[in-house]
């Protein structure tokens, strides 16, 4: 069947590539965002719409008459202090939850939450089991509670990205790719860390699984997307190292990089936006971070590319920008 995919936030980075996805599989793409596109290919498919402004997204919907709608628009730093800070993933959802409700059209809805609605080290009981461990992932708490009330007339699904890297990525995940790369990166003596990390290709695959499966194997859950089973950042990192051809990975004990985190903080708190080291993210190196991909994976089966294709893949793309 004809299939006009509309996809909010296709200007960040996985809108991007699911933009780069659809262009070529859908009968038409839209892009809606406030920022022009990334990928230069991607300027005829967008058009300039702000999820924060409910008629001009509207208007979007309706003129387009899209079948699919991909809800990635949100603002995802972690810079923010307050909920206030992240109207776009509060009243954005709302905003596009109405437009959803005058677009007849539309068959099937995603929307992007996070894995931030819980501490990395919280295993949630449920889909409502929330621990936000930031205003960010407070909002994305609110933003799933309200697609939940909605109670929207046709099928949706609620889906929490874990940590996601590949092309088109920027920070943090594509500072630790170059953190590597320049010798800058080090693994914490001792500690073997396993994270459900997830390379974007996969991601893409796992999106229009959903848009294929049938509804009620996925309409009204809540699941995580990432890659199965959970990578050791160690191994990934010497992935990268060998395949830059950079000097080996060192290794440092905790009991050093604690005061160096300790003077990051402070860093942070001089202005300093992104210092090397800061205790949020020491905790982040040794905690593990595994989420249960089971229901994913029902839908899915297996995925097209292993972690060492997908490093790969992304080295190439830093290569082909001159960033490595």
């Amino acid at each position: 069947m004809p299939r006009r995919i509309l996809i909010t936030g296709g200007s960040g980075f996985i809108g991007t590539n699911l933009v780069e996805r659809y262009r070529t599989e859908a009968d038409a793409v839209l892009s809606l965002d406030p920022v022009a596109p990334r990928h230069p290919e991607h300027d005829k498919l967008w058009r300039p719409v702000d999820p924060l402004d409910a008629a001009a997204l509207r208007t979007a919907f309706t003129d387009f008459a899209p079948t699919h709608v991909l809800h990635f628009g949100a603002r995802t730093d972690l810079d923010g202090s307050r909920l206030l800070d992240y109207d776009a993933n509060i009243r954005g959802v709302t905003n596009a939850i109405e437009a959803l409700r005058e677009t007849s059209s539309v068959e099937r809805v995603v929307f992007a939450s996070s894995r931030m609605v819980c501490r990395i080290d919280h295993r949630p009981r449920d889909a409502e089991d929330y621990s936000p461990p930031n205003a960010y992932g407070e909002s994305k708490v609110v933003g799933e509670l309200l697609v939940r009330q909605a109670r929207l007339d046709r099928p949706w699904v609620i889906v929490r990205p874990t940590s996601i890297w590949g092309p088109w990525f920027d920070v943090p995940y594509k500072t630790f790719f170059l953190a590597v790369a320049r010798g800058r990166y080090f693994n914490v003596r001792g500690q073997v860390v396993r994270k459900s990390f997830g390379f974007v290709g996969n991601l893409v695959h796992q999106v229009e699984s959903l848009l294929a499966a049938p509804a009620d194997q996925i309409a009204g859950k809540t699941m995580y997307l990432g890659d199965y089973p959970p990578i050791d950042v160690g191994e990934m990192a010497e992935r990268i190292r060998q395949r830059v051809g950079a000097r080996p990975v060192r290794s440092v004990p905790r009991v050093v990089l604690e005061p160096v985190a300790k003077g990051g903080d402070v860093l942070r708190r001089l202005g300093w936006d992104e210092p090397p080291l800061t205790t949020f993210r020491l905790d982040n190196l040794v905690t593990e971070m595994v989420f249960d991909l089971a229901p994913i994976r029902e839908v899915v089966g297996e995925l097209p590319y292993t972690m060492e294709q997908g490093v790969d893949i992304t080295v190439d793309w830093l290569r082909e920008r001159g960033e490595v």
